[in-house]
């Protein structure tokens, strides 16, 4: 029997999801409360990108990073006021360690809307200890997958985690050198 915290792969969709959160956000509140209580989830969102070394949230208590602009003042008052899970984090880090990836805490760092735009719906009280995990830039399908297997025991440690994100948004391609869009995309929507 497997005994394994269930994994997630969500879309955080664009900021205004937090205030209309329309089906999606239904059906992510229908996910959240269907899941046994985990004792804490571990977050992994595009919107926090690094380069050399992973980040790892380390404060007691996170702020909500509202890192967009242009949206109305309703979206900026938005808090998501979950604990952070420092021990847990310390943890992180050396499992990152020991499967060969650099990293290190952030106990600056709050969560970005990658992060608290979902847990808004999946985790509305928030009142679960959380931890974001930083992605890195040059983070490829090969070096994810060896990501997901050095986090994957805090699965069978009551952890949730949680991947946010969309399979063709990608800003960086977006703004940068493929304004048409990433091969990628072109070749998923063949």
């Amino acid at each position: 029997m497997n005994t394994s915290f269930p994994l997630l792969f969500v879309s955080h969709g664009a900021p205004m999801f937090a205030i209309e959160p329309g089906l999606a956000g239904k059906h992510l509140a229908e996910v959240g409360s269907e899941l046994p209580r985990p004792d804490a989830i571990v977050i992994l969102s595009p919107h926090w990108m690094t380069h050399g070394e992973i980040g790892v949230t380390g404060s007691i208590a996170p702020s909500t990073i509202h890192d967009f602009g242009g949206f109305p003042d309703a979206l900026y008052q938005i808090r998501y006021p979950a604990p952070g899970a420092p021990a847990l984090a310390e943890k992180i880090v050396d499992m990152l360690h020991a499967s060969g990836w650099k990293s290190s805490l952030n106990a600056s760092r709050g969560l970005d809307h990658g992060a608290w735009v979902p847990l808004l719906y999946l985790a509305p009280d928030a009142d679960i200890p959380v931890v974001q995990v930083s992605m890195p830039a040059s983070l490829d399908a090969r070096e994810a997958c060896k990501l997901g297997q050095a986090l994957k025991p805090l699965r069978d440690m009551n952890v949730l985690i949680v991947a946010s994100g969309s399979l063709t948004h990608n800003l960086y391609e977006f703004r940068g050198a493929m304004p048409h869009g990433a091969q990628y995309v072109k070749d998923f929507a063949a």
